[in-house]
């Protein structure tokens, strides 16, 4: 089960949980609504923090893929670099031997 349903799960259980908890006891009705209005706020800040922490989850995720993309990058344009370099000596190669075969 992945955190962010398992999150979920946990505070939509909490939420009703209380409201029910509320309505159950044996209060008055402008008492009973100010429970209420407490508990939802307690919850709004909840599901912020939980929300804040999830998006810095996927900032950090999104960073390090992003710098992985990036070694790749440059892992790759060394790799053609190299390929580029290593067919100049080879062609300077071959001129020189067909120069000197050539120059009787």
């Amino acid at each position: 089960m992945s955190k962010g349903k398992l999150l979920t799960g946990v505070i939509v259980g909490a939420a009703a949980g209380a409201v029910l908890g509320i309505l159950m006891a044996p209060d008055k009705g402008s008492e009973t609504r100010k429970k209420i209005a407490r508990k939802g706020n307690d919850l709004k800040g909840s599901v912020k923090d939980s929300i804040g922490k999830i998006g810095d989850t996927i900032a950090d995720k999104y960073q390090n893929i992003k710098g992985d993309a990036k070694n790749m990058i440059d892992k790759g344009k060394e790799k053609v670099n190299n390929v580029k370099d290593e067919y100049k000596n080879i062609k300077e190669e071959y001129k020189d031997g067909f120069k000197t075969e050539n120059s009787f």
